[in-house]
């Protein structure tokens, strides 16, 4: 599902979406609450490997997912599902706040950490912005995030080729939301620091992917970062 997708599906009230977590009690919490409030739960999982499966053949929009689970650890599965559906976006909901698991997390490919202890409106919140893209960490752990997109980006990158002169041109305007994405701002904060809608900033990060031809926000910030756009 593309970005605009997303944000369609969510005017609509048909983000579909799975709930992936060991405990029963907590699981089917989690899922009444989200269908309540109009999101389509497609399928619930209490384990690693149920859960890919069912993410699989249901292909939700967003995946909540726990990151202990028996028989296949979230990060694995998360791994998994990514590798089998880019567009899906992963929204780990942990009781851990350790600095390791959510980077662990974010290496395998989810879009935003959020902790348990997260009330029910912004857990709410989280999954609306998660469908269309936005990262959502919990507060204090943004910045340890764009640490690692850092980090990351320091590293030399998979060899792709040498037709680097030949890369795609970026309009202004794409380049200078590029720009503010690579500082860790979301959607919101550029669209008020830009002065142009949600939408707007969605339709240019979603032109920048294509035309970069990569696959996720990770992706795009470590490209960003690599040519120094973090820096102005």
């Amino acid at each position: 599902m593309s970005e605009e997708q997303g944000r369609q599906a969510g005017a609509r009230g048909l983000i579909k979406v799975m709930v992936v977590d060991d405990h029963p009690m907590w699981r089917d919490a989690v899922a009444r609450d989200l269908a309540e409030s109009g999101f389509d739960v497609v399928a619930t999982a209490g384990d690693g490997e149920q859960a890919v499966r069912r993410a699989r053949a249901t292909t939700p929009d967003v995946l909540v997912l726990d990151l202990n689970l028996p028989a296949k650890p979230g990060v694995q599965v998360c791994k998994e599902v990514v590798a089998a559906n880019p567009a899906l976006r992963v929204l780990v909901l942990s009781a851990s706040g350790e600095h390791a698991d959510v980077l662990e997390a974010v290496k395998s490919g989810a879009t935003g950490y959020l902790l348990k202890s997260a009330s029910t409106e912004e857990l709410l919140d989280a999954v609306r912005r998660t469908a269309v893209g936005d990262p959502v960490f919990t507060p204090g752990l943004a910045g340890l995030v764009l640490g690692e997109y850092r980090r990351l980006a320091s590293e030399p990158a998979p060899a792709a080729g040498t037709d680097e002169p030949d890369a795609p041109r970026l309009t202004d305007r794409e380049t200078e939301v590029l720009r503010l994405v690579a500082k860790g701002l979301s959607y919101k904060q550029i669209a008020e620091r830009l002065v142009i809608s949600h939408r707007t900033v969605q339709n240019h990060v979603q032109n920048t992917l294509g035309k970069l031809q990569l696959h996720n926000r990770v992706e795009l910030v470590r490209y960003a970062i690599e040519r120094g756009l973090d820096d102005d």
